[in-house]
């Protein structure tokens, strides 16, 4: 059983939680997810199951989008609603236009440097920071690069403001509140949020998890298959003696190829497939003779 399958979280169980249920479900060991969601937060949570787990890294890097409803006029030591109040607006201050709060977003677009809450699964001398956060230890946290691609307002209803958010891996939508309310000078802390689409999968191929649990045949009928993983790596088809290498890790000549080798982006990755579609493995570019090395293999 290998492949993906798209969970549909709900709010209270952990990204762990849903693996357990899938594994139990499934009746297989092998199983991780690709980008932690938190316990608040619902949708989107892809489970990777059997060899798909070999593309852990690549899954997980992918962009994400969310729709996220953040509550303007407070500010928490979590980031979200279920924190510590630290700071609340004045009674009588008002409530930015919404002119002032597109200007504002606009200026978070692009790449920078995001400092995660301390309240955040960031491994920090040996430990989850949420975990020192939760212990009342101070959790020195490093900002880290991170690329807000989009984020437009939906609904804008004071003290509530309803976004479209597509960001890049390891984005937190509770810093962007965070900081949004900050530059507005009103505070922000995040009130709702829902995956809606990572690593290319949506909404509407995800599994309601109470359907996992009671029916795991039908789950099983919706796996994504190994094929439909990373479309937006280029592609070459083997023939069939380069399958055969490629499955034992060896270099690839041009010969081994049925086309020409395409260029590498996206980290210089390329997916291997059989002659009938299959996903074989990803590859590399290797130094000559040979075109490509087989970096990831699945079995």
């Amino acid at each position: 059983m290998d492949g993906v399958l798209v969970v549909d979280k709900p709010e209270g169980p952990t990204s762990h939680d849903v693996v357990a249920v899938a594994r139990r479900a499934l009746g297989v060991r092998q199983v991780g997810h690709a980008g932690t969601l938190d316990p608040m937060a619902t949708g989107v949570l892809v489970l990777m199951v059997g060899s798909a787990t070999r593309l852990a890294r690549f899954l997980s890097s992918q962009p994400k989008a969310y729709d996220a409803t953040i509550l303007l006029g407070v500010e928490t030591d979590s980031g979200d609603r279920t924190g510590r109040v630290i700071s609340r607006a004045a009674p009588e201050a008002s409530w930015p236009e919404p002119g002032t709060v597109r200007v504002a977003l606009g200026s978070l677009r692009g790449t920078f440097e995001q400092l995660p809450p301390a309240h955040s699964a960031k491994w920090v001398g040996g430990e989850r920071a949420y975990t020192l956060a939760r212990a009342g230890a101070e959790v020195p946290v490093r900002a880290v690069s991170v690329t807000l691609h989009d984020a437009s307002i939906v609904a804008y209803e004071p003290p509530r403001l309803r976004l479209a958010i597509r960001c890049s891996a390891g984005f937190y939508v509770r810093a962007l509140a965070r900081d949004l309310g900050r530059m507005l000078g009103c505070g922000g802390a995040l009130e709702a949020l829902r995956r809606t689409e990572s690593a290319d999968f949506t909404l509407d191929e995800a599994v309601p998890l109470d359907l996992l649990v009671s029916e795991p045949g039908a789950a099983r009928e919706r796996l994504i298959a190994m094929d439909r993983l990373l479309p937006g790596f280029p592609a070459v088809r083997l023939t069939a003696a380069g399958e055969r290498k490629a499955r034992h890790g060896n270099d690839l000549s041009a010969a081994d190829l049925a086309g020409a080798a395409p260029p590498c982006p996206r980290g210089g990755m390329v997916r291997l497939l059989a002659a009938d579609g299959r996903l074989v493995g990803l590859a590399r570019p290797a130094a000559p003779p040979a075109v490509l090395h087989p970096a990831v293999v699945l079995q």
